[in-house]
């Protein structure tokens, strides 16, 4: 099974399931393989099979209903798990998540993401783990066997060559064969052989010509064959585009329904002889062996038993450990003999905040990554807590978001659902003016045949006085009512876009401004008259009630945030993006921080020495300032505990975990492989393997911040290195003044003495890792193996890995531009 050994249980569930498939006639078949709704297959009584239920991660689980009445822990993003270079704490993430997943009903989980950070630029960036493939496999396996230790199947996604936004459901990926194994497959590999995850995502995109839900090349003989994959391949979200190329391509499970290219139309196909009925039990196999290890198929014993799940998990203490575990200090300078973090409580007795995302946190990224949290700690709320009384200003100094949000802060809403003549059919609470119902999401109760409008409807409690600008994003007719007043009715028409999800969805559209007094409450509502759409891929009830507050002038916010930090023994400045600017269906254009965020950072340090930067994105940005301030601080997407997390970091509770998984430019115009975008319906992976900091090392050009970089709070000597072609032992020591943790990191120089020809290579790559704690003066010896996979290259004209013999140089250290100790091994053939 996979590479696994197969045991008792093993046997018993291939019995079950076999059993089970040979009482199924073909309708029945087919129907099992297309999604019933948007969630979930269908049940089949007659077999034993209840319904598998599927749901959103990564950070989270959203469940099939999203609301606020059903919230999910939310943990921070992928790139902040990833950074904290630590494949176990990412099983630990993976336990809280099966957890959540069960007490909700999940049974799948449609995570975790591992394609590439190939460029800066890509929309998702947050959502993937490293530009590197084998930290990529590192993470991803952990947080596989972290989930499938509490009995919830994984979905690896999104296979593969998925790195980007544009033109997601339509680009042709040109990627040649060595770059796609050495690179783009190789987490894909490493997560399927190690961890043997129960599910693979087959992606939107074309990769060299053949659609990912058709690629018979990849999916049937590479996952399948090579790999010996097991589990069941679904598409993405509107993925499948036929019928006959998708199952002869490998793909067992076409999602969302009841509208699919499966179903009916698969058992139409069988019966017009255009596919075998053969290759239809092999995907029904492949679905009812998920179910069975998930435990929704009779006869056939669970993978995880209810008395061996894992202990239950505090996801608050977890979401807060990894929060501080991932923040990357990629600076702390020295003033007077003292580092500027931790703050010194002795020179440090008051501190100035500011920054709009220091007050509404920005702590997930966009789209499927989105879940509703039980609760938000911001950087206010945690420095609040961690300071003595009066210790801590605030101040918004810089408001990044120019555009019509989603409205939250100060609004209270509940979405009413209510039939043609009037019955409320249901209501559900939700912590922000969006409702994305699609297929069975609705609220308990509500059917979406009768259903006939959505009602936002509560209060809205503005923080300040003036002109508030107020919108709508949905399709339909749709009204909008404030203190009482229509404002706005109208109706907005199903869009053309490649793209279904943002046709669905339609534009963020201003519709009015009201005049309102801070403090002062007013009734709002906004009713939407469902649509029944025949071009619409799917049921569902997909709208917003957008706001955005008064706009003061940036000068005066600045001026506002100056005269505080003048004020103050240390300034804390926090920026960070936005979703208009960084979330999932688009790309980037810019690595601007939006607004007016880096004039505030320059005018606070121009007059506080000790400014503090928290940086609160989760993808690269440039950082003009950054030689200016005192210290850098990286937090990602922190999740739910992440202003508690900043705080213990600053005050030095506990020290910042995190190293860098991806190379940080100091311009867009530095970044070796910007384009993302493609030209002719192709996008081509021109670069080959040169992608990181493979190919800033070959370009030879500075970052600001290298790949592996992170500091503590304590100093380690590196004291001897005894290297093989297949284990590095590190011995090092803590030279500083409190306990600490290093991320020992291992590289690998590519070998003098190669047969000519052979392919170039990275100036060096990663080829093992690991963490180490040690107190005061402790020595600690860490041993980090080697595979043998870092030694070879895809040979392109045999279509194998092969090895490239010769001398190598083993590094050893705390980053790729910071190699401590150095040892030689010879490879052989």
């Amino acid at each position: 099974m996979t590479g696994a050994p197969i045991t008792r249980a093993d046997q018993a569930r291939e019995a079950a399931v076999e059993a089970a498939l040979g009482k199924l006639e073909l309708d029945d078949k087919a129907r099992l393989l297309a999604g019933q709704d948007n969630w979930s297959l269908p049940a089949l009584p007659e077999i034993g099979l209840a319904s598998l239920v599927m749901s959103d991660g990564p950070i989270g689980v959203r469940g099939v209903r999203w609301t606020a009445d059903d919230p999910s822990v939310a943990l921070p993003s992928p790139t902040a798990l990833a950074a904290t270079w630590d494949p176990e704490l990412a099983r630990r993430a993976g336990r809280l998540l099966a957890q959540e997943a069960r007490r909700k009903g999940v049974h799948v989980l449609l995570a975790p993401t591992v394609n590439l950070h190939r460029s800066p630029l890509g929309g998702r960036h947050f959502e993937a783990y490293s530009e590197d493939p084998y930290l990529t496999g590192e993470i991803g396996t952990g947080y596989v066997l972290g989930v499938q230790d509490g009995g919830v199947g994984t979905t690896v996604k999104h296979f593969v060559a998925n790195d980007a936004e544009t033109d997601r459901f339509t680009v042709d990926n040109i990627v040649a064969p060595r770059s796609l194994r050495e690179l783009y497959l190789a987490p894909f590999e490493a997560i399927v052989k190690n961890a043997h995850p129960w599910g693979i995502m087959a992606a939107y995109n074309q990769v060299n010509g053949h659609s990912m839900t058709e690629h018979r090349y990849l999916q049937n003989e590479v996952l399948r064959g090579e790999w010996g994959f097991d589990g069941y391949i679904v598409s993405d979200w509107l993925a499948a585009r036929s019928t006959t190329g998708a199952l002869l391509g490998g793909l067992d499970v076409a999602m969302p329904g009841p509208k699919t290219v499966y179903g009916q139309a698969l058992a139409a196909a069988v019966r017009a002889g255009d596919v075998e009925e053969s290759l239809v039990d092999d995907a029904v196999r492949n679905v009812l062996r998920l179910a069975a290890r998930v435990g929704v198929l009779d006869n056939a014993p669970a993978v995880v038993a209810e008395p061996a799940l894992p202990a239950p998990v505090d996801g608050d203490a977890l979401a807060r450990e990894i929060a501080h575990r991932s923040f990357v200090l990629v600076r702390n300078e020295e003033r007077d003999g003292h580092p500027t973090l931790p703050l010194d409580p002795a020179r440090t007795r008051t501190v100035a905040l500011s920054g709009a995302a220091a007050r509404d946190a920005r702590i997930l990224g966009g789209g499927s990554a989105t879940v509703f949290p039980p609760h938000v700690v911001a950087p206010l709320d945690g420095l609040t807590a961690a300071l003595p009384e009066g210790a801590l200003s605030y101040s918004v100094g810089a408001d990044p978001s120019d555009q019509l949000g989603i409205a939250a802060k100060g609004f209270e809403l509940r979405a009413v659902c209510r039939a043609a003549d009037g019955r409320e059919l249901g209501t559900t609470g939700i912590p922000s003016g969006m409702v994305q119902w699609v297929g069975a999401d609705l609220p308990d109760g509500v059917r979406y045949d009768e259903l006939h409008t959505v009602e936002f409807t509560g209060t809205f409690t503005p923080r300040e006085s003036g002109d508030h600008t107020f919108g709508t994003r949905g399709i339909g007719p749709l009204v909008l009512t404030v203190g009482g007043e229509k404002v706005w009715e109208g109706e907005e028409r199903l869009g053309d876009s490649s793209d279904p999800f943002n046709a669905f969805f339609g534009e963020r559209l201003e519709r009015a401004q009201v005049t309102l007094v801070a403090g002062e409450s007013v009734d709002v509502s906004l009713r939407l008259t469902v649509p029944r759409l025949p071009g619409a891929p799917m049921d569902a009830v997909a709208f917003s009630l957008l706001h955005l507050g008064p706009r003061r002038a940036p000068e005066d916010l600045i001026a506002e945030a100056v005269e505080a930090a003048r004020a103050a023994d240390a300034a804390v400045v926090v920026v960070a993006t936005t979703t208009a600017v960084e979330s999932e269906g688009f790309d980037r254009t810019s690595l601007e921080l939006p607004g007016h965020q880096n004039a505030l950072v320059a005018a606070v340090a121009a007059v506080n020495p000790n400014t503090v930067v928290v940086v609160n994105t989760g993808s690269p940005v440039e950082l003009p300032w950054r030689g200016d301030v005192a210290a850098v601080l990286l937090s990602w997407f922190p999740g739910q505990e992440g202003g508690a997390a900043l705080a213990d970091v600053l005050t030095g509770a506990e020290e910042p975990g995190g190293r860098l998984t991806t190379t940080w430019p100091v311009a867009l115009t530095d970044v070796p492989v910007s384009d993302t975008t493609p030209a002719g319906g192709e996008l081509h992976y021109t670069e080959g393997v040169f992608i990181g900091y493979r190919a800033w090392e070959r370009t030879g050009t500075a970052p600001a911040y290298p790949f592996g970089h992170g500091l503590g709070y304590t100093d380690w000597e590196y004291e001897t290195l005894t290297a093989t072609t297949g284990n590095a032992t590190v011995r090092l020591r803590n030279t500083g003044t409190r306990t600490g943790r290093e991320t020992v990191q291992i590289y690998l120089a590519p070998a003098t003495g190669a047969a000519p020809g052979t392919p170039e290579r990275p100036v060096r790559w990663l080829a093992g890792f690991a963490s180490v704690e040690a107190g005061p003066g402790e020595s600690v010896e860490v041993s980090v193996p080697i595979r043998a996979r870092a030694y070879e290259i895809w040979d392109e004209q045999e279509n194998a890995w092969a090895a490239v013999p010769g001398t190598y140089e083993i590094q050893a250290g705390r980053s790729l531009t910071d190699p401590r100790l150095t040892a030689t091994v010879e490879r052989l053939l």
